[in-house]
């Protein structure tokens, strides 16, 4: 019998792929309607992803190339939240009016976890808003048992703290979990926090080093949609569909 008794999953391009077309969107829209002329672009935004946390990747904009006005660091500080708390607003409406669809498989697998009577956990970075707005709107018939967001720790990953204390508040060792994740900087987290991982590079992550995964694929996959590309791993009898028993039976 599997020792596997829950997963868990980063949020941002694992559950969506929101980076490119979600929050580097909504921070443009954001930055336009406070006055400034800064835009990221895709290769831009990229470089900004190797630093975990929005307001984080607002301060190393204006540390390393400055906002189109300048401002003091205590200027910065005060406005970043403020730009922050509005992009976020943006954020959840691209979500809420469905702009941004669900990854190849999320869904599904989810739900075998469920029938599978594994915990479910978000485990993100992302605002504790838009953490919701996908749980309990767009993912409103999963059950989860738990859903860290935001600054609910100091240390963001690459550091595992966030895994920690998801294994900590489920009162489960790290042989009885394993994770979701699709970035260097996340699965360097999960591994620190000895955690088998599964991750699904999405465009931002699949020319990242993300060798360390114990299973790399192109998505989850569906039997009638897109189908996944297994790029590391073992999985028994893969059709192109990465199932929960699988890899509980991988991982167990």
């Amino acid at each position: 019998m599997s020792k596997i008794k829950a997963v868990f999953f980063d949020q941002d391009g694992v559950i969506i792929d929101t980076e490119r077309d979600g929050h580097r969107v909504s921070f443009n829209m954001t930055f336009k309607e406070f006055g400034f002329t800064d835009e990221w672009s895709v290769e831009y935004y990229h470089e900004l992803l190797q630093i975990a946390g929005g307001k984080e990747r607002m301060k190393q904009h204006w540390k390393t190339k400055g906002f189109s006005k300048p401002m003091t660091e205590e200027e910065i500080d005060n406005l970043v939240k403020e730009m922050h708390k509005r992009k976020t607003a943006l954020f959840v409406e691209l979500i809420e009016t469905g702009k941004l669809p669900l990854r190849p498989g999320i869904h599904r697998f989810m739900k075998e976890a469920m029938d599978a009577g594994l915990k479910i956990a978000i485990c993100t970075t992302s605002n504790e808003q838009a953490a919701k707005a996908i749980t309990e709107k767009v993912l409103s018939d999963i059950k989860f048992d738990l859903v860290l967001a935001g600054d609910v720790v100091q240390k963001k990953k690459p550091d595992p703290e966030i895994y920690n204390l998801a294994l900590s508040k489920l009162g489960l060792q790290p042989d009885e979990a394993f994770v979701v994740e699709d970035s260097k900087n996340g699965l360097t987290a999960a591994k620190a926090a000895e955690l088998k991982t599964i991750v699904t590079t999405n465009h931002y992550t699949e020319t990242e080093d993300v060798s360390k995964g114990d299973v790399i694929v192109s998505c989850l996959g569906d039997a009638d949609g897109e189908k996944a590309e297994l790029r590391k791993g073992e999985i028994a009898e893969f059709d192109g569909v990465v199932h929960v028993n699988q890899v509980m039976e991988l991982f167990g």
